[in-house]
């Protein structure tokens, strides 16, 4: 009997197979995660280094090489997510006001953003907010297109809003990021953090734009005057499984 397995493309990898879709017919109803990427690099062989590099996602998480997945799963593969290393709208989940983790293609009101998290049992309250650079190593950018797994990119966010509570008791994180285009100077995330005391503020809100660029299903497309790139994870080799040896996030 043949078993029909579906997995999403997004950003880069999407663009470099021709299709945000990969249907595969395979007698097997059960693989594991490692063995579905090596099943697709065979039927792209042109594209297997790249493959190798990205992660499978099922159900929403992400999934070691040896964990079991099965074709009624969802399932999507991931390239490198949001940062800055080469990797030659999806609207939210939850656009809430009240949600603290949040995916929209509007404009971000860093206000709104802030009043999620102040509390009267805290004293520090920290925003932090990345706009769109027009020059990078002397090369313009006219603008930038965000590109999100939509429900994973929520649940990840929540994660790291859980990380930070147990590593910061007290400490309340709220992430809001564009999706679509961005323009030069706008908005694409704002981050706000607050804490009983401003030290674990101020390291709470590093952690979550780290974690941010570590885990979470967003892409960024840069948009040159005479071209174009698809840009993923910035801090080395990219494996969200593993904790970053930086103090803050080991």
């Amino acid at each position: 009997m043949n078993n029909r397995w579906t997995i999403r493309l997004f950003a880069g990898l999407n663009e470099r197979l021709g299709t945000p879709v990969i249907d595969l017919t395979l007698e097997q109803a059960e693989l594991a995660a490692g063995e579905l990427k090596q099943r697709l690099a065979a039927q792209y062989p042109d594209h297997q280094d790249l493959l190798q590099l990205c992660f499978v996602a099922c159900n929403q998480a992400y999934a070691q090489d040896d964990a079991v997945i099965r074709c009624s799963d969802e399932l999507a593969l991931l390239p490198p997510v949001s940062g800055g290393e080469e990797l030659g709208t999806q609207q939210a989940g939850n656009t809430d006001q009240e949600s603290l983790f949040q995916l929209t293609d509007q404009p971000i009101s860093v206000e709104a953003v802030s009043r999620l998290v102040i509390s009267p049992n805290n004293g520090a309250t920290l925003t932090f907010i990345g706009t769109t650079r027009e020059w990078t190593h002397g090369q313009r950018t006219v603008r930038l297109e965000y590109e999100a797994y939509a429900p994973m990119a929520i649940k990840t966010m929540e994660q790291i809003g859980s990380e930070i509570s147990d590593r910061w008791p007290g400490t309340q994180c709220a992430i809001v990021h564009r999706t679509g285009v961005v323009d030069i100077a706008d908005i694409s995330v704002v981050i706000a953090v607050s804490s009983p005391h401003r030290e674990a503020c101020y390291d709470a809100s590093r952690y979550a734009i780290e974690r941010l660029k570590q885990i979470v299903p967003i892409w960024k497309k840069e948009i040159w005057e005479d071209g174009s790139e698809w840009k993923g994870h910035q801090q080395g080799p990219w494996n969200p499984l593993e904790r970053s040896e930086s103090p803050l996030l080991g």
